[in-house]
């Protein structure tokens, strides 16, 4: 009888497809893991030091916690008033012309390039103390609210938008000529086509407040329990050196984070799976 051939290992699960090789991947890994991975990883040790009771007992000082419930409360809120607003806007830029509109166009994405801070002196100026249109929202949450919905506002336009350009007007036309109203056809026809990309804008919106400080530094005042957001909770922790507190409540902020950028991938996996399974 013949000696069996000796078992090869099989390799095929190292193989690298695509353009760039493996040395892209590698460079692209690297690259990720000093910008990204490694700070995240140098702050979670650091929220460690005291061990898990010490990172416990900081996220869970009564300070902190009212700090992270100012701070997700008045997100979701920016959230629902940017998906609203948001989605109005891109509905408008997309399907309406008018006089200005490529400059309208080109506001919206100003609170991408704008620094956060010059929206909270903008602001602080207009609705402060000496408000020239007598509104007074300095050192309130109405005023976090409406800095956040200045800085969060292209996420759910830009995310709208696109969608809106590529709808079919002919599925709108139809169930318009068989006596649907404007209202019905939006609500049947289009906002099941728009609603994976609100849902994605004012997810990215909501995340994105969560971390703000630039266009709150100002307005907000910062006052604890009542208008502090948690990452002037951070940076007041960091300026009495308690450098554990201050990374114990920035890896609750990023688990925050993470967790809704998570949910947000799985929609868009669901909606792209429902749409291939459409097709």
């Amino acid at each position: 009888m013949p000696a069996a051939a000796p078992a090869r290992f099989n390799w095929s699960w190292l193989r690298v497809t695509g353009s760039v090789g493996p040395l892209g991947i590698a460079t692209a890994v690297l690259w990720l893991s000093i910008i990204v991975l490694l700070p995240l990883a140098a702050l979670t040790v650091t929220s460690f030091d005291d061990g898990w009771s010490g990172f416990w007992d900081a996220i869970t000082a009564p300070a902190a916690l009212d700090s992270l419930r100012i701070t997700v409360l008045v997100s979701v809120v920016v959230a629902v008033i940017n998906v609203a607003m948001g989605t109005l806007i891109a509905w408008v830029l997309v399907r309406d012309d008018f006089p200005g509109k490529g400059i309208v166009n080109a506001l919206i994405d100003l609170p991408f390039a704008l620094p956060t801070i010059v929206a909270s002196i903008v602001l602080l100026s207009l609705y402060g103390p000496q408000s020239p249109v007598d509104i007074h929202l300095n050192a309130t949450q109405p005023g976090l609210i409406v800095a956040l919905a200045f800085v969060t506002l292209p996420f759910v336009v830009r995310s709208v938008q696109p969608v809106l350009i590529e709808a079919d007007r002919e599925v709108e036309q139809a169930a318009l000529s068989l006596g649907a109203d404007n209202w019905t056809t939006f609500r049947r026809v289009v906002l099941p086509t728009l609603a994976p990309a609100i849902i994605s804008g004012g997810g990215l919106a909501f995340a994105r407040a969560i971390g703000e400080y630039g266009s709150v530094v100002l307005i907000g005042g910062a006052i604890p329990r009542k208008t502090e957001m948690a990452s002037q909770y951070i940076q007041k922790q960091i300026e009495i050196d308690r450098p554990v507190n201050a990374a114990a409540v920035s890896v609750a902020l990023l688990l925050i984070s993470f967790a809704t950028l998570f949910v947000l991938r799985l929609l868009a996996e669901r909606s792209a799976r429902k749409e291939q399974a459409a097709r």
